[in-house]
């Protein structure tokens, strides 16, 4: 699907893009917008997913995330088989409307991440003393 196959009106001139009331995604050649999910109560960044217009509409619709899986190729109904429903709480579009920021309510055990954790992003980014970088698990 494309940005074009979508409920989603075109992007119109950079300055209806940045300064105007409508949401007109820029979806990629793939027809897909980033989605960075942050807990609505602590702002903790859970994950980085992306939706197509399909998944995007339904998540204006329900009021729940809705993704698409680029492994997949498929609708993914965040929490449907693990119970971590992500409520929206708010829904923000960047400047140029390429990506979108959504505040939620995790419900379920509150875990986002397929390995288990809240978050996907558990590893951090170091040098190590002998110049490698390496990941470090910092929330175990």
């Amino acid at each position: 699907m494309t940005g074009s196959d979508s409920a989603f009106d075109p992007p119109g001139t950079r300055a209806e893009i940045e300064e105007g009331t409508a949401l007109t995604p820029r979806f990629d050649r793939d027809g897909l917008v980033a989605c960075i999910a942050v807990d609505a109560e602590d702002g903790r960044v859970l994950m980085l997913a992306h939706m197509n217009a399909e998944s995007l509409a339904r998540t204006l619709e329900t009021g729940e995330a809705w993704y698409w899986s680029r492994s997949r190729q498929e609708l993914w109904h965040k929490g449907a088989t693990s119970g971590q429903i992500q409520r929206v709480v708010e829904m923000r579009v960047d400047c140029d409307q390429d990506a979108l920021l959504i505040r939620v309510a995790v419900g379920g055990d509150g875990g986002c991440c397929h390995t288990g954790r809240r978050d996907c992003f558990y590893r951090s980014v170091e040098r190590a003393p002998d110049g490698r970088v390496v990941l470090k698990d910092d929330r175990r």
